[in-house]
């Protein structure tokens, strides 16, 4: 039978647990209170700080306001916006305007951020905290004992006590330092409507907004104003063209079904993330890709725009490719981050349980797991896709791409069901394209999701149609059937009817062509032929 513990002894270990509790959060709070995380938002490097005075901060720099509201209880954060890359005034307030218009990824990103902050604190408040607790129990009684007897011959001499801990606070205090008078603690924070004026409606989202300025010129004034302008009027248009999204008609999957959604130049217009993603609750779509050009530029100012994206399907099955706007490798490693299932050349599960394939635009940097061969020219890239699919042992689904030519190769020879993509920012398809052996494979060009014209998609509302485009697999994950919709720019919708996809199915693999080359990983395939490619849109 295990005796009880003794009282003492649970005093003790209740006391030991007392400290560990009470230094663990003490300095959990400081540490939290002391740290801060750099991030980009907004298009600007930021640096996102904890703070006590139940507010969001948004400090602007030196030129601009800053800007806050009010937020549930005490803890609040300030943002302190550092550089950009914008090339003027103007197109960072359109920039501000176009990320106002979906802010949730944002402030779901600086809510990430503080957790963040709050549990690497707490964690090492808790470490903090057991440090008393480990010398205590490693000093063992003996030494114990003669500390207290010390610490008795200490307390004899009160005056060198108080001394001693006078001098510790004084140390760690120094009270010898201080700041100047900050030169924004003289402004004051006033509201929104009252800085920009009765000729300047807020919307009644924006009305808990304060700005804190000295002397702000007309030209500055009327840049926020035109900003708050377009955020309003985006707002009402997006907002209406969501919910008028979940009433439209289309066709209801099967129970045995599979629906994707396919997007495709959104060109940083999150505005339409919203409506997109109502389109696809509206079809029960359980997946979503993306056939690239999710930014204008490819540079980390537009994090935002894919933030959104992330934001609106997180929740969905996601594959990617960048597309040739998307330069350099950061669209592509930020989705692979979020979580998206990047296609970087090599054959994945898609959605229903197929097999998908997919490549980054040649035209921009990322090319795959063919990183390591430089200069390929969107022929080859195409030869090596088309090779890929054709060497695969399953057959191959959906061949996600940016611009559909690239895929073109792989139909011809048989190797796939359908290629879809976009870049033309127009429908075009479905196309059938049936195989020397009499394989049938179809492709399919999305329109602008972001309703750009050319690369651009700012401003309250798309610049023309925007497209999504419903891709229905059965139960072996085969495409079974497309459905477009289309969003006019006066908020009108356009369902296009389901159009089925069928197939000539054969078991005799497709004869090499005379003139085939060895494979990236084994076997043989065509040498590409055809006109070059046609410039990206």
């Amino acid at each position: 039978m295990v005796a009880a513990p003794s009282p003492s002894r649970v005093l003790r270990w209740t006391l030991l647990g007392g400290v560990w509790l009470l230094v663990t959060v003490l300095v959990g709070l400081a540490l939290f209170f002391g740290s801060s995380r750099t991030t980009v938002l907004a298009g600007h490097d930021a640096v996102v700080t904890p703070s006590l005075d139940g507010h969001v901060v948004l400090a602007t720099g030196p030129v601009l306001p800053d800007v806050r509201t009010e937020v549930p209880g005490v803890l609040g954060v300030r943002i302190d916006l550092g550089k950009t890359d914008a090339a003027s005034t103007e197109q960072l307030f359109e920039r501000y305007a176009l990320i106002a218009a979906n802010p949730q990824s944002q402030v779901a990103k600086v809510q990430d951020l503080v957790v963040d902050m709050a549990l690497a604190s707490a964690l090492r408040g808790a470490a903090v905290g057991s440090v008393p607790v480990l010398v205590y129990l490693l000093l063992g009684r003996d030494r114990r004992h003669d500390l207290a007897g010390g610490l008795r011959r200490l307390r004899a001499r009160p005056l060198l006590g108080v001394g001693l801990a006078g001098a510790l606070v004084v140390a760690l205090w120094q009270p010898w330092y201080g700041d100047e008078t900050q030169v924004d603690r003289a402004w004051e924070w006033i509201p929104l409507a009252d800085f920009l004026g009765e000729q300047v409606p807020v919307p009644a989202e924006a009305a808990g907004l304060e700005v804190r300025a000295d002397i702000t010129g007309n030209e500055t004034k009327r840049l926020i104003a035109s900003a708050v302008d377009t955020y309003a009027k985006s707002q009402v248009w997006y907002d209406a063209a969501a919910e008028a999204a979940a009433e439209i008609d289309v066709r209801e999957p099967e129970e045995d079904e599979t629906v994707a959604l396919l997007v495709s130049d959104r060109h940083d217009n999150v505005g339409m993330d919203r409506v997109a993603r109502a389109i696809a609750d509206r079809a029960g779509a359980t997946a979503v890709l993306t056939a690239g050009d999710d930014t204008s530029t490819g540079k980390p100012w537009e994090a935002f725009s894919l933030d959104s994206l992330q934001e609106s399907f997180e929740d969905l099955d996601r594959w990617a490719v960048a597309g040739n706007h998307d330069h350099g490798d950061f669209v592509g490693d930020y989705l692979d981050d979020l979580g998206w299932t990047r296609l970087v050349g090599e054959v994945e599960e898609g959605p229903g349980g197929g097999r998908i394939l997919g490549v980054d635009d040649p035209r921009s940097s990322g090319l795959g797991s063919w990183r390591d061969e430089t200069g390929l020219s969107f022929e080859e890239v195409a030869e090596l896709l088309a090779d890929t699919a054709c060497d695969s042992e399953e057959r191959i689904n959906t061949l996600l791409v940016h611009d559909v030519k690239l895929a073109k190769e792989a139909l011809e020879r048989g190797c796939a069901d359908l290629a879809v993509g976009g870049h033309l920012h127009v429908q075009n398809g479905p196309d059938e394209v049936v195989a020397p052996d009499g394989e049938v494979g179809y492709s399919w060009t999305n329109g602008t999701t972001g309703g750009a014209a050319y690369a651009i998609a700012v401003g309250s509302k798309p610049r023309r149609d925007a497209e999504v485009t419903l891709i229905t697999y059965d139960r072996d994950g085969v495409p079974a059937g497309l459905q477009w919709v289309r969003v006019r720019t006066d908020g009108q919708f356009l369902v296009g009817p389901y159009e089925e996809l069928t197939y000539a199915r054969t078991t005799q693999a497709a004869p090499v062509p005379e003139g085939a080359r060895p494979l990236l990983g084994g076997g043989t395939g065509p040498r590409p032929v055809g006109p070059q490619a046609e410039p990206g849109a």
